[in-house]
């Protein structure tokens, strides 16, 4: 037995038992807004922590040790202060931006609670279907992504296909698929006052979020949200831009879905496809995200695929087998466009 190998292979256990746990911390960080608490604060003291937050103070300080156990808070042992680095605050208390990370923590104890069905799983198929997540994973999944979308689709992402902003300037219509609390819709809506956009979800919550988010935003007169899948949607209804953002791996039956779309996007319209960053071998993904998108995949986005009799294609997709389910459905163009961010490959795609 190579006795190194067995060393590192007891220090990665720890380590990830601290990251499970860490977890868990970071997840009460981002709950009780402690990180927030904290922000632009300098040195502060328990008591000060306790004070300014209005929680517990035992609680608060088993926190606080955790968090400078994990790194996440600098220490300051003569003082007995501790400190959120400001380079910390601008990932974890800076939600609604496009780095904020706490949406990944919001959703961690919810989505490991589906390892029991998960284990059941691989004894007997199936899954946990998407409507029997605790709602903090569907909240997660908007925390996540809403800054992104909100500075990022506009600003960076339309204007990377030639014509596209012009299109939807002058009253263009617009559909996002799997919309959940409606944030494309919402943004696309702000952003081309003269166009209409809908978003279709199978999930009912989401769908009553995003109308009334609609409403909150002042764009409910642009809008529209369907709990309807985009197969039973009017055949003569088309759509300049189509979107799926982070949700084609999901799909139960992503052939029947994106023939759909295939129908219903304008000639010369545009598929705006955003998925994973993965690349399409094993070897590529071999890394912390890659293994984070693997455990997404595991307890998320696999098991509530495999749950509705899917495929189960997971996370980490990858462009060559986006491609190929594009050029299944019909599509003849597939066009990466480079983007920013670790997360996330974004495709054109068009008949």
């Amino acid at each position: 037995m190579d006795k190194a190998k067995l060393r590192a292979c007891a220090d990665r256990a720890y380590r990830d038992a601290a990251g499970a746990t860490t977890s868990g911390l970071l997840y009460l960080g981002v709950r009780t807004g402690l990180f927030n608490t904290m922000a632009d604060k300098g040195a502060m003291s328990v008591e000060d922590v306790v004070s300014a937050s209005e929680l517990n103070h035992r609680y608060v300080q088993e926190w606080l040790h955790g968090m400078v156990a994990a790194e996440y808070l600098d220490y300051d042992p003569e003082a007995n202060t501790f400190e959120l680095p400001p380079e910390h605050a601008y990932l974890f208390a800076s939600e609604d931006t496009d780095h904020y990370v706490g949406g990944i923590f919001h959703g961690m104890p919810g989505l490991l609670q589906a390892a029991p069905a998960v284990v059941e799983a691989f004894h007997h198929g199936g899954g946990l279907p998407y409507n029997e997540f605790h709602h903090e994973v569907h909240e997660s999944v908007d925390l996540m992504n809403r800054g992104i979308y909100e500075k990022r689709l506009c600003e960076d992402w339309l204007p990377a296909v030639p014509g596209l902003v012009d299109k939807l300037s002058a009253g263009g219509t617009g559909l996002d698929l799997g919309c959940g609390a409606g944030t494309v819709t919402i943004t696309l809506a702000k952003a081309f006052p003269a166009g209409s956009f809908s978003g279709v979800d199978l999930h009912p919550p989401s769908i009553a979020t995003a109308r009334a988010a609609a409403q909150v935003a002042g764009v409910a007169d642009q809008t529209m949200f369907f709990t309807d899948p985009i197969e039973t949607l009017p055949s003569d209804q088309r759509f300049d831009l189509i979107t799926a953002f982070d949700c084609v791996h999901d799909l139960a039956d992503p052939a029947a879905v994106l023939k759909s779309v295939h129908q219903r996007l304008k000639p010369g319209g545009t598929f705006l496809v955003l998925e994973i960053r993965s690349g399409d071998n094993l070897e590529d993904n071999i890394h912390p995200i890659g293994a984070m998108f693997y455990g997404f995949s595991m307890f998320h986005c696999m098991t509530q695929s495999l749950a509705q009799g899917g495929p189960g294609l997971g996370s980490c997709l990858g462009p060559a087998r986006t491609e190929a389910l594009m050029q299944e459905a019909g599509f003849t163009r597939f066009e990466p466009i480079k983007i920013r961010g670790p997360f996330n490959l974004l495709y054109a795609v068009g008949h």
